[in-house]
Protein backbone atom coordinates (compact mmCIF):
# COMPACT_ATOMS: atom_id res chain seq x y z
CA UNK A 1 0.00 0.00 0.00
CA UNK A 2 1.05 3.61 -0.48
CA UNK A 3 2.17 5.46 2.65
CA UNK A 4 -0.82 6.83 4.57
CA UNK A 5 -1.75 10.27 5.78
CA UNK A 6 -3.17 10.06 9.28
CA UNK A 7 -4.96 13.01 10.88
CA UNK A 8 -5.24 13.05 14.67
CA UNK A 9 -8.02 15.26 16.04
CA UNK A 10 -7.05 16.10 19.58
CA UNK A 11 -3.38 15.89 18.64
CA UNK A 12 -2.40 18.00 21.66
CA UNK A 13 -3.38 15.15 23.97
CA UNK A 14 -0.63 13.86 26.21
CA UNK A 15 -1.46 10.41 24.77
CA UNK A 16 -0.22 11.48 21.33
CA UNK A 17 3.47 10.50 21.75
CA UNK A 18 2.27 6.94 22.44
CA UNK A 19 0.39 6.91 19.13
CA UNK A 20 3.24 8.57 17.23
CA UNK A 21 5.71 6.01 18.57
CA UNK A 22 3.51 3.20 17.26
CA UNK A 23 2.99 4.80 13.85
CA UNK A 24 6.75 5.31 13.44
CA UNK A 25 7.57 1.70 14.35
CA UNK A 26 7.11 0.50 10.78
CA UNK A 27 4.06 -1.79 10.87
CA UNK A 28 2.23 0.85 8.82
CA UNK A 29 3.87 3.07 6.20
CA UNK A 30 2.95 6.66 7.07
CA UNK A 31 3.87 9.70 5.00
CA UNK A 32 2.26 12.31 7.27
CA UNK A 33 0.85 12.56 10.77
CA UNK A 34 -1.29 15.71 10.90
CA UNK A 35 -1.96 16.78 14.49
CA UNK A 36 -4.95 19.05 15.08
CA UNK A 37 -5.85 20.81 18.32
CA UNK A 38 -7.65 23.99 19.37
CA UNK A 39 -5.29 24.40 22.32
CA UNK A 40 -2.29 26.12 20.72
CA UNK A 41 -0.05 25.70 23.77
CA UNK A 42 -0.58 21.96 24.10
CA UNK A 43 -0.35 21.43 20.35
CA UNK A 44 2.97 23.25 20.26
CA UNK A 45 4.44 21.25 23.14
CA UNK A 46 3.11 17.81 22.16
CA UNK A 47 3.57 18.45 18.46
CA UNK A 48 7.13 19.61 19.01
CA UNK A 49 7.97 16.33 20.73
CA UNK A 50 6.23 14.38 17.95
CA UNK A 51 8.29 16.20 15.34
CA UNK A 52 11.51 15.43 17.21
CA UNK A 53 10.46 11.77 17.44
CA UNK A 54 9.89 11.68 13.67
CA UNK A 55 13.13 13.45 12.76
CA UNK A 56 15.21 11.33 10.40
CA UNK A 57 12.27 9.14 9.35
CA UNK A 58 10.17 9.23 6.17
CA UNK A 59 7.18 10.52 8.15
CA UNK A 60 6.39 14.22 8.37
CA UNK A 61 4.53 15.57 11.42
CA UNK A 62 2.46 18.69 10.77
CA UNK A 63 0.58 20.86 13.27
CA UNK A 64 -2.80 22.51 12.63
CA UNK A 65 -5.24 24.71 14.52
CA UNK A 66 -7.79 24.17 11.74
CA UNK A 67 -9.06 20.73 10.74
CA UNK A 68 -9.34 21.44 7.01
CA UNK A 69 -5.70 21.02 5.89
CA UNK A 70 -5.29 18.00 8.15
CA UNK A 71 -8.37 16.26 6.72
CA UNK A 72 -7.56 17.03 3.09
CA UNK A 73 -6.33 13.78 1.57
CA UNK A 74 -6.32 11.87 4.86
CA UNK A 75 -6.59 8.08 4.76
CA UNK A 76 -7.37 7.67 8.46
CA UNK A 77 -8.72 10.16 10.98
CA UNK A 78 -8.12 9.29 14.63
CA UNK A 79 -10.36 11.15 17.08
CA UNK A 80 -9.10 11.42 20.65
CA UNK A 81 -10.62 14.74 21.67
CA UNK A 82 -12.06 15.94 24.97
CA UNK A 83 -14.75 18.61 24.63
CA UNK A 84 -14.33 20.98 27.55
CA UNK A 85 -10.95 19.53 28.51
CA UNK A 86 -10.13 17.99 31.85
CA UNK A 87 -12.01 20.75 33.64
CA UNK A 88 -15.22 19.35 32.14
CA UNK A 89 -14.21 15.85 33.19
CA UNK A 90 -13.85 16.99 36.79
CA UNK A 91 -17.38 18.43 36.65
CA UNK A 92 -18.64 15.13 35.23
CA UNK A 93 -17.16 13.45 38.28
CA UNK A 94 -18.03 16.00 40.96
CA UNK A 95 -21.62 16.91 40.05
CA UNK A 96 -23.06 13.36 40.20
CA UNK A 97 -21.34 12.79 43.56
CA UNK A 98 -23.18 15.79 44.98
CA UNK A 99 -26.42 14.02 44.01
CA UNK A 100 -25.41 10.70 45.55
CA UNK A 101 -24.48 9.14 42.21
CA UNK A 102 -21.25 7.67 40.82
CA UNK A 103 -19.08 10.23 39.06
CA UNK A 104 -17.13 8.61 36.21
CA UNK A 105 -16.26 9.82 32.74
CA UNK A 106 -17.81 6.91 30.82
CA UNK A 107 -20.35 5.37 33.19
CA UNK A 108 -23.56 6.82 34.55
CA UNK A 109 -24.32 10.53 34.60
CA UNK A 110 -20.71 11.56 33.96
CA UNK A 111 -20.45 9.50 30.80
CA UNK A 112 -23.88 10.78 29.79
CA UNK A 113 -22.74 14.41 30.09
CA UNK A 114 -19.56 13.71 28.16
CA UNK A 115 -21.58 12.06 25.38
CA UNK A 116 -23.90 15.08 25.10
CA UNK A 117 -20.90 17.36 24.59
CA UNK A 118 -18.95 15.07 22.32
CA UNK A 119 -21.40 13.50 19.89
CA UNK A 120 -22.24 16.73 17.98
CA UNK A 121 -18.53 17.50 17.53
CA UNK A 122 -17.69 13.99 16.27
CA UNK A 123 -20.62 14.12 13.84
CA UNK A 124 -19.40 17.50 12.59
CA UNK A 125 -15.95 16.00 11.96
CA UNK A 126 -17.52 13.08 10.10
CA UNK A 127 -19.51 15.49 7.91
CA UNK A 128 -16.35 17.43 7.11
CA UNK A 129 -14.63 14.16 6.22
CA UNK A 130 -17.39 13.49 3.69
CA UNK A 131 -16.23 16.58 1.80
CA UNK A 132 -12.45 16.44 2.34
CA UNK A 133 -11.57 12.74 2.63
CA UNK A 134 -14.74 10.75 1.84
CA UNK A 135 -12.99 7.37 1.71
CA UNK A 136 -11.09 7.82 4.96
CA UNK A 137 -11.79 5.71 8.01
CA UNK A 138 -12.70 7.47 11.24
CA UNK A 139 -11.12 5.53 14.11
CA UNK A 140 -12.58 6.84 17.34
CA UNK A 141 -10.81 6.54 20.70
CA UNK A 142 -12.81 9.32 22.35
CA UNK A 143 -14.90 8.23 25.32
CA UNK A 144 -17.62 7.15 25.70
CA UNK A 145 -16.52 5.16 22.67
CA UNK A 146 -19.60 2.95 22.36
CA UNK A 147 -22.03 5.86 22.48
CA UNK A 148 -20.02 7.74 19.86
CA UNK A 149 -19.94 4.66 17.62
CA UNK A 150 -23.73 4.43 18.01
CA UNK A 151 -24.11 8.08 16.98
CA UNK A 152 -21.88 7.55 13.95
CA UNK A 153 -23.88 4.45 13.03
CA UNK A 154 -27.11 6.43 13.08
CA UNK A 155 -25.91 9.72 11.60
CA UNK A 156 -22.50 9.16 9.96
CA UNK A 157 -21.02 8.20 6.59
CA UNK A 158 -20.68 4.51 7.41
CA UNK A 159 -16.86 4.45 7.52
CA UNK A 160 -16.24 4.68 11.25
CA UNK A 161 -15.23 2.26 13.96
CA UNK A 162 -14.94 2.58 17.72
CA UNK A 163 -11.73 1.33 19.32
CA UNK A 164 -10.85 0.84 22.98
CA UNK A 165 -7.54 -0.33 24.44
CA UNK A 166 -9.23 -2.44 27.15
CA UNK A 167 -9.80 -5.68 25.14
CA UNK A 168 -6.18 -5.81 24.01
CA UNK A 169 -4.99 -4.99 27.53
CA UNK A 170 -7.07 -7.88 28.88
CA UNK A 171 -5.65 -10.21 26.24
CA UNK A 172 -2.07 -9.20 27.09
CA UNK A 173 -2.63 -9.63 30.81
CA UNK A 174 -4.29 -13.02 30.35
CA UNK A 175 -1.41 -14.20 28.16
CA UNK A 176 1.10 -13.14 30.81
CA UNK A 177 -0.88 -14.82 33.59
CA UNK A 178 -1.03 -18.09 31.64
CA UNK A 179 2.59 -17.88 30.52
CA UNK A 180 1.86 -17.98 26.79
CA UNK A 181 2.58 -15.68 23.86
CA UNK A 182 -0.30 -13.32 23.17
CA UNK A 183 -0.53 -14.50 19.57
CA UNK A 184 -1.87 -17.82 20.91
CA UNK A 185 -4.63 -16.09 22.90
CA UNK A 186 -8.10 -15.21 21.66
CA UNK A 187 -10.97 -13.66 23.55
CA UNK A 188 -14.54 -14.91 23.34
CA UNK A 189 -15.84 -11.46 24.11
CA UNK A 190 -19.27 -9.87 24.34
CA UNK A 191 -20.62 -6.56 25.55
CA UNK A 192 -20.81 -2.86 25.04
CA UNK A 193 -17.88 -0.51 25.51
CA UNK A 194 -16.80 -0.55 29.18
CA UNK A 195 -19.54 -3.11 29.84
CA UNK A 196 -18.13 -6.45 28.72
CA UNK A 197 -17.41 -10.06 29.64
CA UNK A 198 -14.89 -12.51 28.22
CA UNK A 199 -13.62 -16.06 28.14
CA UNK A 200 -9.96 -16.70 27.36
CA UNK A 201 -8.92 -19.29 24.76
CA UNK A 202 -5.36 -20.50 24.13
CA UNK A 203 -4.84 -22.29 20.82
CA UNK A 204 -8.62 -22.71 20.72
CA UNK A 205 -8.89 -24.32 24.16
CA UNK A 206 -10.95 -22.53 26.80
CA UNK A 207 -8.62 -21.73 29.70
CA UNK A 208 -11.13 -19.54 31.55
CA UNK A 209 -11.84 -21.98 34.41
CA UNK A 210 -8.13 -22.29 35.17
CA UNK A 211 -7.59 -18.54 34.96
CA UNK A 212 -10.57 -17.79 37.19
CA UNK A 213 -9.40 -20.35 39.76
CA UNK A 214 -6.01 -18.67 39.87
CA UNK A 215 -7.57 -15.21 40.14
CA UNK A 216 -9.74 -16.36 43.05
CA UNK A 217 -6.77 -17.91 44.84
CA UNK A 218 -4.35 -15.03 44.25
CA UNK A 219 -5.48 -11.54 45.38
CA UNK A 220 -2.80 -9.93 43.18
CA UNK A 221 -3.87 -11.79 40.04
CA UNK A 222 -7.51 -11.01 40.85
CA UNK A 223 -6.87 -7.47 39.56
CA UNK A 224 -6.25 -8.87 36.06
CA UNK A 225 -9.39 -7.26 34.54
CA UNK A 226 -8.57 -3.88 36.10
CA UNK A 227 -10.45 -4.41 39.35
CA UNK A 228 -10.37 -7.11 42.03
CA UNK A 229 -13.89 -8.51 41.94
CA UNK A 230 -14.98 -10.77 44.79
CA UNK A 231 -14.37 -14.51 44.47
CA UNK A 232 -18.11 -15.10 44.88
CA UNK A 233 -18.91 -12.88 41.89
CA UNK A 234 -16.24 -14.49 39.70
CA UNK A 235 -17.54 -17.95 40.57
CA UNK A 236 -21.12 -16.94 39.87
CA UNK A 237 -20.32 -15.34 36.51
CA UNK A 238 -17.87 -17.95 35.23
CA UNK A 239 -16.59 -15.11 33.04
CA UNK A 240 -13.93 -12.43 33.30
CA UNK A 241 -15.77 -9.11 33.71
CA UNK A 242 -14.40 -5.79 32.52
CA UNK A 243 -13.00 -3.74 35.38
CA UNK A 244 -15.53 -1.04 34.53
CA UNK A 245 -18.30 -3.35 35.70
CA UNK A 246 -17.30 -2.48 39.27
CA UNK A 247 -19.56 0.56 38.89
CA UNK A 248 -22.50 -1.85 38.54
CA UNK A 249 -21.51 -4.87 40.62
CA UNK A 250 -19.96 -2.83 43.45
CA UNK A 251 -21.87 0.41 42.96
CA UNK A 252 -22.35 1.23 46.66
CA UNK A 253 -18.69 0.63 47.43
CA UNK A 254 -17.55 2.71 44.45
CA UNK A 255 -19.79 5.60 45.43
CA UNK A 256 -18.50 5.61 48.99
CA UNK A 257 -14.89 5.48 47.84
CA UNK A 258 -15.42 8.36 45.43
CA UNK A 259 -17.16 10.47 48.05
CA UNK A 260 -14.32 9.85 50.52
CA UNK A 261 -11.48 10.41 48.03
CA UNK A 262 -9.53 13.69 48.37
CA UNK A 263 -9.59 14.18 44.59
CA UNK A 264 -11.30 12.70 41.56
CA UNK A 265 -9.50 10.78 38.86
CA UNK A 266 -9.85 13.83 36.61
CA UNK A 267 -8.11 16.02 39.15
CA UNK A 268 -5.27 13.52 39.41
CA UNK A 269 -5.00 13.38 35.63
CA UNK A 270 -4.71 17.19 35.57
CA UNK A 271 -1.63 16.88 37.76
CA UNK A 272 -0.16 14.09 35.62
CA UNK A 273 -0.82 16.05 32.44
CA UNK A 274 0.95 19.14 33.78
CA UNK A 275 3.97 17.01 34.65
CA UNK A 276 3.96 15.34 31.23
CA UNK A 277 3.72 18.63 29.37
CA UNK A 278 6.69 19.92 31.34
CA UNK A 279 8.66 16.85 30.25
CA UNK A 280 7.50 17.10 26.65
CA UNK A 281 8.65 20.72 26.47
CA UNK A 282 12.27 19.70 26.99
CA UNK A 283 13.89 20.21 23.56
CA UNK A 284 16.33 17.37 24.30
CA UNK A 285 13.49 14.84 24.68
CA UNK A 286 13.08 12.74 21.54
CA UNK A 287 11.11 9.74 22.74
CA UNK A 288 7.99 8.90 24.76
CA UNK A 289 8.88 9.34 28.45
CA UNK A 290 8.28 6.55 30.97
CA UNK A 291 6.03 8.87 33.00
CA UNK A 292 3.34 8.52 30.30
CA UNK A 293 2.42 5.13 31.76
CA UNK A 294 0.75 6.86 34.72
CA UNK A 295 -1.66 8.57 32.34
CA UNK A 296 -3.20 5.16 31.55
CA UNK A 297 -4.15 3.81 28.14
CA UNK A 298 -2.03 0.65 28.09
CA UNK A 299 -1.68 -0.83 24.58
CA UNK A 300 -3.50 2.16 23.06
CA UNK A 301 -0.91 2.60 20.32
CA UNK A 302 -0.70 -1.12 19.58
CA UNK A 303 -4.47 -1.40 19.20
CA UNK A 304 -4.60 1.57 16.83
CA UNK A 305 -1.67 0.55 14.65
CA UNK A 306 -2.82 -3.06 14.31
CA UNK A 307 -6.30 -1.93 13.25
CA UNK A 308 -4.97 0.57 10.71
CA UNK A 309 -2.59 -2.06 9.33
CA UNK A 310 -5.36 -4.61 8.84
CA UNK A 311 -7.70 -2.10 7.19
CA UNK A 312 -5.17 -2.09 4.33
CA UNK A 313 -4.08 -5.73 4.58
CA UNK A 314 -5.05 -8.58 2.28
CA UNK A 315 -4.63 -11.07 5.13
CA UNK A 316 -6.24 -8.94 7.83
CA UNK A 317 -6.76 -9.85 11.45
CA UNK A 318 -9.22 -10.10 14.32
CA UNK A 319 -9.93 -7.18 16.64
CA UNK A 320 -12.46 -6.43 19.36
CA UNK A 321 -14.28 -3.35 18.09
CA UNK A 322 -17.38 -1.22 18.53
CA UNK A 323 -19.35 -2.04 15.39
CA UNK A 324 -22.94 -2.67 14.27
CA UNK A 325 -24.10 -5.97 15.72
CA UNK A 326 -25.27 -7.96 12.73
CA UNK A 327 -25.70 -11.52 14.02
CA UNK A 328 -22.96 -11.33 16.66
CA UNK A 329 -25.29 -10.89 19.65
CA UNK A 330 -28.69 -12.41 18.86
CA UNK A 331 -30.53 -10.97 21.87
CA UNK A 332 -29.89 -7.39 20.65
CA UNK A 333 -31.17 -5.80 17.42
CA UNK A 334 -28.81 -6.36 14.46
CA UNK A 335 -28.37 -2.63 13.82
CA UNK A 336 -27.13 -1.46 17.23
CA UNK A 337 -23.45 -1.09 18.12
CA UNK A 338 -21.84 -3.76 20.27
CA UNK A 339 -18.25 -4.45 21.34
CA UNK A 340 -17.32 -7.85 19.89
CA UNK A 341 -14.57 -9.58 17.91
CA UNK A 342 -14.58 -8.59 14.25
CA UNK A 343 -12.66 -9.62 11.18
CA UNK A 344 -10.84 -6.69 9.56
CA UNK A 345 -9.41 -7.06 6.06
CA UNK A 346 -8.94 -4.68 3.11
CA UNK A 347 -11.36 -1.98 4.22
CA UNK A 348 -14.08 -4.31 5.50
CA UNK A 349 -15.10 -4.94 9.10
CA UNK A 350 -17.27 -7.97 9.79
CA UNK A 351 -18.49 -8.73 13.32
CA UNK A 352 -18.00 -12.38 14.25
CA UNK A 353 -20.62 -14.47 16.06
CA UNK A 354 -19.90 -13.78 19.72
CA UNK A 355 -22.92 -15.46 21.27
CA UNK A 356 -24.62 -18.63 20.05
CA UNK A 357 -28.34 -19.05 20.77
CA UNK A 358 -29.62 -22.56 21.46
CA UNK A 359 -33.18 -23.22 22.67
CA UNK A 360 -33.50 -19.69 23.96
CA UNK A 361 -30.23 -19.79 25.94
CA UNK A 362 -27.18 -17.73 24.94
CA UNK A 363 -23.75 -19.35 25.00
CA UNK A 364 -20.31 -17.72 24.98
CA UNK A 365 -17.53 -20.11 23.91
CA UNK A 366 -19.83 -23.04 24.56
CA UNK A 367 -20.83 -21.98 28.08
CA UNK A 368 -24.22 -20.51 29.06
CA UNK A 369 -24.27 -16.73 29.31
CA UNK A 370 -25.92 -15.60 32.56
CA UNK A 371 -29.34 -14.06 31.98
CA UNK A 372 -28.24 -11.09 34.10
CA UNK A 373 -25.58 -10.28 31.51
CA UNK A 374 -28.19 -10.10 28.76
CA UNK A 375 -30.43 -7.94 30.93
CA UNK A 376 -27.69 -5.46 31.82
CA UNK A 377 -26.53 -5.14 28.21
CA UNK A 378 -30.09 -4.58 27.01
CA UNK A 379 -30.80 -1.91 29.62
CA UNK A 380 -27.58 -0.01 28.98
CA UNK A 381 -28.17 -0.17 25.22
CA UNK A 382 -31.60 1.43 25.74
CA UNK A 383 -29.89 4.20 27.72
CA UNK A 384 -27.33 4.67 24.92
CA UNK A 385 -29.99 5.05 22.23
CA UNK A 386 -31.87 7.67 24.24
CA UNK A 387 -28.59 9.50 24.93
CA UNK A 388 -27.64 9.68 21.25
CA UNK A 389 -31.09 11.03 20.40
CA UNK A 390 -30.85 13.64 23.17
CA UNK A 391 -27.36 14.73 22.11
CA UNK A 392 -28.43 15.24 18.50
CA UNK A 393 -31.74 16.99 19.20
CA UNK A 394 -31.17 18.83 22.49
CA UNK A 395 -34.45 17.37 23.73
CA UNK A 396 -34.56 17.44 27.53
CA UNK A 397 -37.37 14.90 27.63
CA UNK A 398 -35.15 12.42 25.83
CA UNK A 399 -32.28 13.30 28.16
CA UNK A 400 -34.42 12.48 31.19
CA UNK A 401 -35.54 9.23 29.54
CA UNK A 402 -31.89 8.32 29.00
CA UNK A 403 -31.02 8.70 32.66
CA UNK A 404 -34.19 6.89 33.76
CA UNK A 405 -33.21 3.97 31.51
CA UNK A 406 -29.76 3.71 33.06
CA UNK A 407 -29.46 0.88 35.61
CA UNK A 408 -27.64 3.12 38.10
CA UNK A 409 -30.77 5.29 38.37
CA UNK A 410 -33.37 2.51 38.39
CA UNK A 411 -34.12 2.99 42.10
CA UNK A 412 -33.36 6.72 42.30
CA UNK A 413 -35.44 8.47 39.61
CA UNK A 414 -36.18 11.39 41.92
CA UNK A 415 -32.63 12.73 41.62
CA UNK A 416 -32.70 12.91 37.83
CA UNK A 417 -34.35 16.34 37.21
CA UNK A 418 -31.99 18.29 39.49
CA UNK A 419 -28.93 16.30 38.38
CA UNK A 420 -29.73 16.79 34.70
CA UNK A 421 -30.33 20.51 35.15
CA UNK A 422 -27.02 20.98 36.97
CA UNK A 423 -25.06 19.04 34.36
CA UNK A 424 -26.61 20.95 31.46
CA UNK A 425 -26.06 24.30 33.19
CA UNK A 426 -22.46 23.51 34.10
CA UNK A 427 -21.65 22.56 30.49
CA UNK A 428 -23.87 25.14 28.80
CA UNK A 429 -20.99 26.51 26.70
CA UNK A 430 -20.68 23.10 25.00
CA UNK A 431 -24.39 22.25 24.79
CA UNK A 432 -26.04 24.90 22.59
CA UNK A 433 -28.58 22.35 21.35
CA UNK A 434 -30.22 22.36 24.80
CA UNK A 435 -30.43 26.13 25.14
CA UNK A 436 -31.07 27.60 21.71
CA UNK A 437 -34.52 28.02 20.21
Amino acid sequence: MDPLKIAVIGGGSTYTPELVEGLLAGAVAVREIALVDIDARKLGIVGGLAQRMAAGTDTRVTLHADRAPALDGADVVVTQLRVGGLAARVLDERIPLAHGSIGQETTGAGGFAKALRTIPVILEIDREMAARCPEAWLVNFTNPSGLIAEALRLHGRGRAVGLCNYPLTLKMRAAAALGVDETRVALAYVGLNHLSWARVLVDGTDRTPELLARMIADPVLRDLPGYAFSPALLQRLGLIPSGYLRYYYDATKMLREQQAAPQTRGERVQEVEAQLLARYADPALREKPAELQERGGAWYSTAAVRLIRDLWSATGGEHVLNVPNGDAVPFLPPSVVVEVPARVVEGTITPLPAVMLRRGVSYLAGQPLPAAVEELMSRVKAYELYTVAAAVTGDRVLARKALRAHPLFAHRPAVIPALLNELLTAHRAYLPQFFEG
